[in-house]
């Protein structure tokens, strides 16, 4: 017997307001409240917020944290100033990826330090492991380097409030200058709303979607209630509740890997286009010499956009071809709501990635037209800018 998915702090929520239901990643996750394309547009043109308590968040800390960190992941953390938050991999000995995560810096009401890594809710359980089996032995009656670590995620809830009215939404709630905050900045708040009962928060001006926009953590049981006050405080916005459906068209719009698809223990960050994340210079993280090598050679494959004709939408395994030959295949595909055609992601030979390059996909045996295009499909238009 299947084992029952686990629920968000939110999880009654959704039920109540019509969600539609599945098991993702072992949690039990709505898809959608109405129409897909209504939330993925919504988040466009005002702010959608979905719950995503099912993210893994793991803690941090101890004068061997840094160190630690440095050791695990294909990123520099100890140069990373206070609220700054990075983006990095963890890779296996021989160089595939095990999850794409975030690590933030913060510091206590004690100014003590401490780090918080976000992964991937269908990897925790795999990371998690990694981290216990690379954490350094104990030495001479010692903690083992010096450094506390906890998985924090079944008492915090997350939400992504994500679109070009995230900051007059959220501002009211807490007590920074959201408007100040740089991407891929962070920091603790309080919540001033009485809802949270003046609980304490992290925010990031961080998304997943291509929109400006903040993910909060927060306690698990101020979670509905300040809930409640988003979406109320929302609705004169045009803001509205998000489903993980209009989270992944979103995300594929603005040309973001997704593990399972883009990324996998089997693809090197070269090979997805991710060598930025890769530090390999310093602290010996495991993978680091299979990626030093790996580096040298030529790519086997790349990860390319495509533009199909149509209106068919292009799915993961699709083959994709010169003439007929195949020269790799689709890794996500949608139809895109705001592009109004079909577009997709997928690995190719280097000679079929180069742009205007054109292919051909094969949908359930049938021939659709396709055109390699940089990423991103989707750029937010910028503040003063005219279409």
């Amino acid at each position: 017997m299947a084992d029952t998915p686990a629920r968000t702090p939110l999880y009654d929520w959704h039920v109540a307001h019509g969600a539609r239901m599945v098991d993702f990643a072992g949690w039990a996750m709505p898809v959608q409240y109405a129409s897909i394309v209504e939330e993925h547009n919504a988040t466009r043109e005002a702010a959608g917020l979905t719950d995503i308590s099912h993210m893994g968040r793991l803690r941090f800390e101890g004068p061997g944290a840094a160190v630690f960190l440095a050791e695990t992941l294909t990123r520099r953390v100890a140069d990373l100033g206070l609220g700054q938050i990075r983006y990095s991999l963890v890779t296996d000995e021989h160089g595939g990826i095990l999850d794409d995560v975030l690590v933030g810096y913060y510091h206590n009401d004690y100014g003590q330090p401490f780090y918080v890594m976000v992964v991937n809710a269908g990897n925790r359980e795999k990371i998690v492991g990694w981290i216990g089996a690379h954490l350094p032995p104990e030495r001479a009656g010692r903690p083992r380097h010096e450094v506390v670590w906890s998985d924090l995620t079944p008492l915090w809830a997350m939400f992504a409030i994500q679109g070009p009215r995230s900051v007059e939404l959220l501002q009211p709630l807490v007590d920074v200058d959201l408007a100040e905050m740089r991407y891929y900045k962070g920091a603790q708040v309080r919540l001033l709303h009485p809802a949270a009962r003046r609980q304490g928060g992290i925010i990031s001006r961080t998304g997943y979607t291509g929109e400006d926009g903040f993910e909060l953590s927060i306690g698990a049981d101020v979670a509905h209630d300040l809930w409640d006050v988003l979406i109320e405080l929302g609705k004169p916005l045009g803001a509205r509740a998000t489903g993980i459906g209009c989270r992944d068209t979103l995300r594929l719009e603005a040309g973001m890997p997704l593990y399972g698809h883009e990324l996998t223990e089997q693809i090197n960050p070269f090979e997805a286009g991710l060598g930025f994340a890769c530090h390999l210079v310093g602290y010996d993280f495991p993978g680091r010499d299979a990626l030093l090598a790996i580096e040298k050679e030529p790519l086997g494959r790349t990860r390319i956009g495509l533009e199909l004709t149509g209106r068919r939408a292009a799915r993961q395994g699709a083959t994709i071809l010169v003439g007929d030959r195949p020269v790799g295949e689709v890794t996500s595909g949608t139809f895109s709501p705001t592009l109004q055609r079909p577009i997709a992601m997928g690995y190719v030979h280097p000679e079929a990635s180069a742009p205007g390059t054109e292919l051909v996909v094969d949908i359930r045996g049938r021939p659709h037209t396709a055109r390699v295009v940089e990423l991103p499909f989707y750029r937010r238009k910028k503040k003063g800018t005219k279409k």
